[in-house]
């Protein structure tokens, strides 16, 4: 079975005919695969640096203080946007016009989440740029588009930043029916036993997954749905489904064979999971789906007494990283980036311990991270080119909404 993070697979169903504004030029793989690219400044090298020393060396190793982290922080956000005004935005206003709204939702997002006004010039452009794809029907999505849910729930939320004063209340609420519209429910001929309840997919009648669905409550949640609302709840049921854990929930047998509390792509249509599977024939966990499932069961009101959502930390524990996707390696990172970054911020706390009791400031490491693989004009690029992470403006997008949940404190607060 084919699996496609929307954007990424569109992007790859593009290539022939729509080239990335950029010229990319990636440095060569390292040993461990991932890319030695120098960073944009000189403060955030050192906080990389030593936070990279500091977790692998045996002998302590002073941390980046709150300071220089604060510092390469707001360097690194500056020349990100930098970069997108410069280089990655259109004269449209937008970031990938000839695929549609996705990109451009995605990355105007970002851009919103760091303090720019609707009524900025760059993100005046892109949202006159995404009405221009508000239908009839209550979706946000480019005429025959194969992802009208997908480019619907990131244009929800994209709007939702940006609903100053209420101006976009109406569309919101016309695209908040339609996306329960688009939800596997009672009204499209499934029951709560069915494995595809309560789930989304792209749009049309292609099979729910986990990604589409975590992007849908999001969306949902963006628009004002409570936890407790019949369409978050839904939408739990289905993200249940697709965690490796044996409940009352269980469908599909990946949960019973490999129990390891991790979540995969999706249960239904057979399952699938781009890390492949055990010896046993059970769907193998990997890191973008488990904070996204984490995430998900944290917006619908679970808390970590639930038995789903402490497998899921479990799992977490065991494959910690902030140096790639947990299996699945450099392929997807910057979308695994977005979901860590978003879940661990849900979750409310400043660490992470790991099982083997080592607490980490997440935040901190995550921005050290980035740091060191920004590339010297401000983008981000993966060197593994899997869901089109080569394209730098999806990719900054992606980096961007990370580091959206991970502002530091200001100095002098802790």
């Amino acid at each position: 079975m084919r699996v496609i993070y929307g954007l990424s697979g569109l992007l790859f169903r593009h290539a022939k005919r729509w080239a990335p504004p950029l010229a990319l030029t990636v440095a060569a793989c390292g040993a461990t695969g991932v890319a030695s690219v120098p960073s944009q400044t000189a403060s955030a090298q050192t906080v990389a640096a030593q936070t990279v020393a500091a977790q692998n060396s045996a002998a302590p190793t002073p941390a980046a203080s709150p300071a220089d982290t604060a510092r390469a922080y707001e360097q690194m956000v500056e020349k990100a946007i930098g970069y997108l005004r410069t280089s990655g935005q259109l004269s449209d206003g937008s970031y990938a016009s000839p695929i549609g709204p996705g990109v451009t939702s995605l990355v105007t997002t970002a851009l919103l989440r760091h303090g720019r006004s609707p009524d900025d010039p760059m993100v005046a452009r892109s949202l006159k740029y995404l009405e221009a794809f508000v239908q009839d029907d209550g979706s946000i999505a480019k005429q025959g588009s194969r992802l009208p849910n997908y480019e619907t729930c990131l244009a929800v939320m994209c709007f939702s930043e940006a609903n100053r004063n209420g101006r976009y209340a109406d569309l919101l609420k016309k695209a908040d029916a339609y996306l329960k519209g688009q939800q596997f429910t009672e009204a499209r001929g499934k029951g709560k036993s069915d494995v595809e309840y309560g789930g989304a997919g792209y749009g049309g009648e292609g099979r729910p997954d986990l990604s589409n669905t975590a992007f849908l409550v999001d969306a949902l949640k963006a628009t004002g749905n409570a936890a407790d609302s019949e369409a978050i709840q839904r939408a739990l049921l289905f993200v249940s489904r697709c965690q490796n854990l044996e409940t009352e929930l269980t469908i599909n047998k990946s949960a019973v064979t490999n129990p390891d509390g991790g979540f995969f792509y999706t249960a239904a249509a057979g399952g699938a999971s781009p890390a492949g599977k055990t010896d046993e024939g059970a769907l193998r966990s990997y890191g973008a789906m488990t904070y996204a499932g984490l995430k998900s069961m944290i917006y619908a009101g679970l808390n970590k007494d639930d038995k789903r959502v402490k497998a899921a930390l479990l799992w977490l524990g065991k494959n910690y990283s902030v140096a790639e996707n947990p299996g699945m390696g450099q392929a997807g990172v910057y979308y695994y980036y977005n979901t860590f970054a978003k879940a661990l911020d849900a979750m409310g706390e400043g660490s992470f311990v790991d099982a083997q009791g080592k607490s980490h400031d997440w935040r901190a490491e995550l921005i050290a991270e980035l740091a060191r693989r920004q590339q010297p004009n401000g983008s981000w690029v993966n060197t593994d080119r899997k869901w089109m992470e080569s394209d730098p403006n999806l990719v900054t997008g992606f980096a961007l909404l990370a580091l959206s949940h991970c502002r530091p404190a200001p100095t002098g607060t802790r």
